[in-house]
């Protein structure tokens, strides 16, 4: 069986990757392949229950460390449990954040250092590395005003501006790294504009 393809959406708040998600799921299936729409953290009942401890605002603080190694065990779920077998059955996976936000969040945002996350990264995943990440690109300030018309934020959404920042830099750097694999779009043009280019990039994966 021919393995499926592994994509995934990438970027800061309010961006548009949940709303983009669904789109390029449903643009996918009208070619007829089988899609499996999942997210990071998350996307396992174990991967889930990481998430709400990395999401929730908690009275101990989660230490830098102990916030990396939650990313990790989460995403080490994942893989083990739904990336890797639809992968293997041939189905596409289409994936909201991976460990290109790892790199953005706890690298950039956090200052981590990048060699610790890339070792993490082949502990965890070996040779699987997306075949096409979308990256979805804002200026801090507009997707911070999406976010603020949802309502309550998050324990990553109540940060300053300046972490957001630190944040749109490092995946933007993982863009020059990586200019293969990661294609950069507006997400701050209109909606009709932003599919536009989506589907440009995808095709040349269908083709």
């Amino acid at each position: 069986m021919i393995r499926g393809k592994f994509i995934t959406l990438e970027g800061g708040e309010g961006v548009g990757k949940t709303t983009n998600l669904a789109f390029i799921k449903d643009y996918l299936q009208s070619y007829d392949i089988s899609v499996v729409g999942t997210r990071e953290p998350g996307g396992t009942v174990l991967a889930e229950k990481i998430r709400n401890l990395l999401l929730d605002k908690h009275s101990e603080a989660i230490s830098e460390n102990a916030e990396l190694l939650l990313m990790f065990a989460a995403r080490a779920q994942h893989i083990k449990h739904v990336v890797e077998p639809a992968l293997a059955q041939g189905k596409w996976v289409l994936c909201d954040r991976f460990t290109d936000a790892t790199y953005a969040y706890q690298g950039g945002g956090r200052n981590m250092r990048m060699s610790t996350i890339e070792w993490l990264e082949d502990l965890v995943q070996g040779a699987l590395r997306p075949d096409l990440t979308l990256l979805l690109d804002a200026p801090v300030e507009t997707g911070i005003e999406r976010v603020r018309e949802r309502g309550a934020f998050d324990r990553f959404e109540a940060e300053k501006l300046s972490f957001f920042e630190q944040v749109r830099r490092a995946y933007l750097l993982q863009a020059e790294l990586h200019p293969e694999r990661i294609k950069l779009i507006k997400a701050d043009q209109p909606l009709a504009e932003v599919q536009r280019a989506l589907i440009e990039v995808i095709g040349v994966l269908l083709k």
